[in-house]
C-alpha cells in the first residue's frame, strides 16, 4: 500500500481559560495507508478528536507536520461523520446527502443519481422524500455516512460515529461501514471508545496515553479482512480486545 499522510512529530497546546497552557497532544506520529481503516482509541479526553480535526483542516495550530501525499483540495477530499448526525431537519433525506454537491455544479440528475446510488447502498431508497425525524437514530446515522461520501472524497473522518445508539443498531451500522468499504476502498481514519469496535472495523488500531495524548502502540489487527457476525465469536478477537483494553487500564 501506497503511503496516504505522515504525521510528524505533531504537538497541540490549548490556551485554557484562565489563561495557562494545556498540551493536548505531544510529539505524535502516525503514518496512514492508502485504502486502510485506521482506530485511534484512549481515554477520554487524551486528544483523539484533536488529532481528527487537525487531519481534516479544522484545527491548524499545532507543531509539526501533516503532509499529504496528494493534498487534499478544499471541500472535496474529506468527508467528516460526527456522533450526533446533524442533519438538517427541514429537509428531506435526498436533499440532506444532496446537500455537499449541490456547491460543486453539478446537473440536477446527476446529483440526483449519486444519491439514489447511495441510498440504495444504505438500504434507504424507499425513504428518500422522508425527513429526519421520521427515521430511528441508526437510519439517520446511516444517512450522514452517505453524505459524507456524496461527493466522493479520499479519505472519511469518523468522530465516534455510532457512540449514541444501542449495541444491536451499532453493530448493524459496523457492518454497513465495512460494506461501504468494500464498495469504495476508502481511507477512513475512526475515533472510537469501544476496543471491540476497532478490532472489529479496523486493520491498523492506534493506542493513545492520557492527556497528553502520546501513542503508545500501533497494532495491525490479526484477524482476515473479511469481517461478519462470527468474527466476534473467534478466540483471536477476544484476545486482541482484551489485550487493548488492558494497554487502555
Amino acid at each position: 500500500m501506497s503511503k496516504f499522510l505522515a504525521i510528524t512529530d505533531v504537538t497541540k497546546v490549548y490556551k485554557a481559560a484562565k489563561g495557562q497552557s494545556v498540551t493536548a497532544l505531544d510529539d505524535v506520529s502516525l503514518d496512514i495507508e492508502d485504502g486502510q481503516i485506521i482506530a485511534l482509541i484512549g481515554p477520554s479526553g487524551c486528544g483523539k478528536s484533536t488529532l481528527l480535526r487537525m487531519i481534516a483542516g479544522l484545527d491548524g495550530e499545532y507543531e509539526g507536520e501533516i503532509a499529504w501525499a496528494t493534498p487534499p483540495k478544499a471541500g472535496r477530499d474529506i468527508g467528516f461523520v460526527f456522533q450526533e448526525h446533524a442533519l438538517l431537519p427541514w429537509r428531506t433525506i435526498q436533499r440532506n446527502v444532496a446537500l455537499g454537491l449541490e456547491g460543486k455544479g453539478a446537473d440536477k440528475a446527476a446529483i440526483n443519481a449519486r444519491v439514489a446510488e447511495l441510498l440504495t447502498m444504505v438500504g434507504l431508497a424507499d425513504f428518500a422524500h422522508s425527513y429526519p425525524s421520521e427515521l430511528s437514530g441508526g437510519m439517520r446515522q446511516r444517512v450522514a455516512i452517505v453524505r459524507a461520501l456524496a461527493y466522493n472524497p479520499r479519505i472519511l473522518l469518523m468522530d465516534e460515529p455510532f457512540g449514541a445508539l444501542d449495541a444491536i443498531t451499532r453493530d448493524r451500522l459496523q457492518d454497513d461501514l465495512l460494506r461501504i468499504w468494500e464498495q469504495t476502498k476508502k481511507t477512513i481514519v475512526l475515533v472510537t471508545h469501544s476496543v471491540e469496535e476497532a478490532a472489529y472495523l479496523a486493520d491498523r488500531v492506534v493506542v493513545m496515553s492520557a492527556r497528553p495524548g502520546r501513542i503508545r502502540a500501533i497494532h495491525n489487527v490479526p484477524l482476515p479482512r473479511e469481517r461478519n457476525q462470527s468474527t466476534r465469536e473467534l478466540p483471536e478477537f477476544a484476545q486482541f480486545a482484551n489485550m487493548l483494553r488492558g494497554q487502555l487500564a
